[in-house]
């Protein structure tokens, strides 16, 4: 009798997980139309959009007119200047809270001894994890396992943050590279830095995002390599896998039913689609027409996925996908948009907006984008509108391939060049 209870009570939980997230599945909303924002810069010709909260922050990241990048979020059409903590350079790249929290990866004025570059600014300042709490407007600094230098990731609305850090053991897997020690996936909550395990066998790794509730994901793998997408439940390690037939998987963005989107390696592993991971198994999304790679950057509870869509040279386009069918989503703004979508790296909230990277068509800058939905039968009826796809100039497809997954492991966004 005992056993009969206990299995109807995890019958009646697993169903109380399980029909909340099947009906958001069921209930996804036909496409809208979109309108499209650009969010701008603070004086420089670069700007990305790293993270977008349900609340409608955005945080991401922008030259100034000097050159030099800060980290920065948007709110109602605005855009502040976080500031850094005391180097020239930061960065922004991950989901805010609902709040307006940030965290990210800021230059010290302190030389690094061992010139690891570990912001990729070039200048071989140290490069630590920062947290900026919006109430109080103050950037601080968060601890490390013992290195130099870390990153931090996506926020929690209870303000766990998650991310990476140095320690103090060197890491033979970076031979060839600039890096020299280990760096550990972590998370860090009331000013407390926490281990995350890696994968058995796995030297390095990252932790991206976080949703709600406190589950994780990111990556562990080596020094240059990320070889397995995990979930973190509980301090537990869970390896997502590659089912697409490569050796190389890496966990982007989490949502509140513990669906994970991110990109796999297909054999050989020199291209790789986004994928979503639903429960332990992972879907491949595929690519739009003619493109070989895609990255799966971020999604909401509606399991809905946005990302990038890239072609053999590097050219890229912005991609919404849900129920099976990958969308350009450049196809869904007006078509004499002055922008160019090239990709949706601040991921999608639950009300449907869209933040990520865009091209100023007229100059080649390249500005944060934000779209928001066009509700109504005129809108949702319409047929997607035919545009052509836009070559990208060299500098920007470089960028964007610095910054993409498996070429940027740690995690922050890339340097304009």
């Amino acid at each position: 009798m005992k056993r009969i209870s206990i299995i109807l009570l995890l019958v009646f939980l697993f169903c109380t997980v399980a029909a909340p997230w099947a009906a958001s599945q069921k209930n996804t909303p036909a496409l809208p139309h979109y309108n499209v924002f650009d969010l701008g810069t603070l004086g420089g010709t670069y700007s990305l959009a790293g993270g977008l909260s349900n609340s409608g922050w955005v945080e991401g990241v922008s030259t100034l007119t000097d050159g030099y990048e800060n980290p920065v979020f948007w709110h109602n059409g605005k855009i502040a200047d976080l500031g850094t903590l005391g180097g020239p350079n930061g960065d922004a790249g991950w989901r805010p809270s609902d709040a307006g929290d940030v965290a990210g990866g800021s230059e010290t004025g302190a030389v690094d001894p061992y010139a690891e570059n570990y912001c990729a600014y070039g200048d071989n300042l140290i490069c630590v994890p920062f947290f900026y709490r919006h109430s109080t407007k103050k950037m601080t600094q968060l601890p490390l396992l013992g290195g130099n230098n870390g990153w931090a990731g996506g926020v929690n609305d209870f303000d766990v943050i998650v991310g990476n850090s140095e320690t103090t053991a060197v890491d033979p897997t970076c031979a060839g590279t600039t890096e020299v020690f280990q760096f550990e996936p972590v998370f860090w909550i009331n000013g407390r830095i926490r281990e995350l395990p890696n994968f058995p066998g796995d030297s390095d790794g990252a932790a991206f995002s976080i949703n709600y509730f406190g589950e994780i994901t990111g990556y562990s793998g080596n020094c240059t390599t990320a070889f397995h997408a995990l979930l973190w439940q509980n301090g537990r390690a869970v390896n997502l896998g590659n089912n697409l037939g490569g050796t190389q998987a890496e966990g982007v963005d989490i949502n509140n039913f513990g669906q994970v989107s991110g990109l796999a390696t297909l054999p050989g592993d020199v291209n790789y689609h986004a994928i979503l991971w639903t429960w332990g198994v992972g879907t491949d999304l595929g690519t739009l027409p003619g493109d070989v790679s895609s990255s799966g950057d971020g999604l909401n509870d509606w399991g809905q996925v946005v990302g990038g869509s890239y072609d053999a040279d590097g050219n890229s386009r912005a991609f919404i996908w849900q129920n099976g069918v990958m969308t350009d989503l450049n196809t869904l703004i007006p078509a004499n948009s002055p922008l160019y979508l090239m990709e949706a790296t601040g991921t999608i909230n639950d009300e449907g907006w869209i933040a990520g990277i865009a091209l100023e068509i007229s100059t080649g800058d390249t500005h944060a984008f934000l779209l928001t939905p066009v509700f109504g039968s005129t809108a949702e009826s319409a047929e997607n509108v035919p545009r052509a796809r836009v070559v990208l100039p060299e500098n920007v497809r470089r960028t964007l391939q610095q910054r993409r997954p498996f070429g940027n492991l740690k995690g922050g966004p890339a340097r304009p060049r």
